[in-house]
């Protein structure tokens, strides 16, 4: 289901997540805490430190399953950030739901949309996916603009959705089915 090798476009890449990736994520998610906490899940009456082996593992497995792709986003081959598909489901629904964190220092480089082109692109040709869908809290407003930029559909809202930063918070949600892009997200971006 995951790519052996790197989707790549100029000096953005995706690259199948690794347990060596552990150190320079650990580091990454560590001092950017100020950016990324107000957009992590939490869980509802319990504050646990962040424990990033946990999470790559996790992610790992979830892969072996089947059940989502964790790749680490490299920018002029350096892991800059993460790109996650979780909830896959195959057969009559055939979909999956992206989330991605990039470093602060890397923001607003248009490597987000070009990893999250390279993603939908990859779901859609060789996954087999028919529907992606992406969550974004109303006021990630670097989110949005990822969207806005890949010309996602806006769905609707799903109220008090996921628990983030202590709280049930609503999800804006945009998606794209492969009859709505003809060719290349890449392409579109």
């Amino acid at each position: 289901m995951l790519a052996s090798k790197r989707l790549t476009h100029g000096d953005i890449s995706l690259r199948k997540l690794s347990r060596l990736d552990y150190p320079v994520l650990n580091r990454l998610l560590h001092e950017d805490r100020e950016w990324l906490e107000p957009w992590e899940a939490t869980t509802p009456g319990i504050r646990r430190a962040l424990d990033v082996k946990w999470l790559v593992r996790s992610l790992i497995s979830q892969s072996k399953e089947g059940f989502g792709v964790a790749f680490v986003i490299e920018y002029q081959g350096q892991v800059v950030g993460q790109l996650n598909v979780a909830n896959i489901l195959h057969g009559s629904v055939s979909s999956g739901t992206i989330g991605y964190w990039i470093a602060k220092d890397f923001a607003g480089r248009n490597i987000t949309p070009t990893a999250v082109a390279l993603a939908v692109d990859h779901l859609f040709s060789e996954v087999g996916l028919h529907r992606v869908e992406i969550d974004i809290r109303p006021e990630n407003h670097a989110s949005l603009r990822v969207v806005e930029k890949l010309g996602l559909r806006h769905e609707g809202t799903k109220l008090r959705y996921i628990h983030i930063d202590g709280a049930w918070r609503d999800h804006h949600v945009f998606a794209i089915t492969q009859e709505e892009l003809p060719g290349s997200m890449l392409r579109r971006l």
